[in-house]
């Protein structure tokens, strides 16, 4: 099998970032934004931007007729998944590869659930440092796709189909055969950086350098570390530090999504991350005492809205 036909749903920062990359490579019919007409005519109007070039992309309604993805990747907030599991059915056929880079360790087994998990590879974003704002985005660096099967130790057809298109179209990427693991990193960086820099009202470079924020942010992840002996990711102390030094390459202007949320005056993924921590703990009776004071500060700041 050889991918031709991209589809993206999500316009965010990480939509805009594959979509711009993937359109200056390929054919405009054939890479894909999924919207609603709504959205689609907000888009033409305003048009899209990056790094302060417009996009040139190629928008396609949910309910419009259309031949299946070969590759199709889910770029939405978490609070919109399940509407957009619905709004990709004419993008899904029998061969469709599906590629999920939402933040947290559940969309996979949503999206699954609906389409069959024989169509997912499980799928991190890291190393990017984009920053939307309104209808433009910015970045310093591109990042890269990790990408596996979900059974440990093993590089299937589907794995090798993804790489070879994106050696083809020159997008960055690692294959890793421990996905869960990988997974579970994400999720402690995202559970210290987001909620950290948030708090803070800071970027990156708040969290690059010591002092408390800092501090803050490691303590909320070892407490991630405790909970995934329980949850058999089991990270470790080299983990941590491996996440560690993805966050030191990033632009130190920069700064994560749900920091641009609350400035935006948006509702975050805290329940991702802190809530996702706090019901864990609750579960397997750890202490995560510095994710409760993260996720009460957020939440009271969503609470004046």
């Amino acid at each position: 099998m050889e991918i031709n036909k991209v589809s993206i749903i999500g316009l965010g920062a990480l939509g805009i970032l594959f979509g711009n990359h993937f359109a200056k490579r390929m054919p405009t019919e054939d890479v894909r934004i999924i919207a609603d007409t709504k959205r689609i005519d907000k888009y033409k109007k305003e048009h899209v931007y990056c790094n302060g070039n417009p996009c040139n992309f190629h928008y396609v309604s949910s309910e419009e007729p259309c031949e299946p993805a070969d590759l199709l990747i889910f770029t939405v907030k978490y609070e919109g998944l399940h509407d957009a599991v619905q709004a990709v059915h004419r993008h899904v056929g029998k061969d469709t590869i599906i590629l999920s880079a939402l933040n947290g360790i559940t969309s996979e087994g949503i999206i699954g659930q609906v389409y069959g998990f024989d169509k997912i590879l499980y799928t991190v974003a890291q190393g990017m440092d984009a920053v939307k704002v309104g209808n433009k985005l910015t970045y310093d660096h591109l990042g890269m796709l990790c990408f596996g099967d979900q059974k440990p130790g093993m590089i299937s057809d589907k794995v090798k189909t993804v790489a070879a298109f994106f050696d083809k179209i020159d997008f960055p990427y690692e294959i890793d055969t421990d996905m869960n693991k990988r997974l579970w990193g994400k999720f402690m960086l995202n559970v210290g950086v987001n909620q950290t820099v948030a708090v803070y009202k800071s970027n990156y470079g708040e969290v690059q350098r010591d002092g408390e924020a800092r501090e803050t942010m490691i303590a909320a992840m070892r407490e991630v570390i405790s909970l995934s002996e329980y949850e058999r990711a089991n990270l470790t102390e080299a983990d941590l530090n491996y996440w560690l030094s993805v966050l030191a390459t990033l632009s130190p202007e920069g700064k994560p999504s749900m920091a641009q949320d609350l400035e935006a005056r948006r509702y975050s993924e805290v329940a991702l991350f802190a809530g996702a921590v706090l019901e864990m703990g609750t579960r397997h009776q750890v202490p995560t005492p510095i994710n409760k004071k993260l996720y009460d500060i957020i939440k009271s700041i969503e609470s004046t809205y």
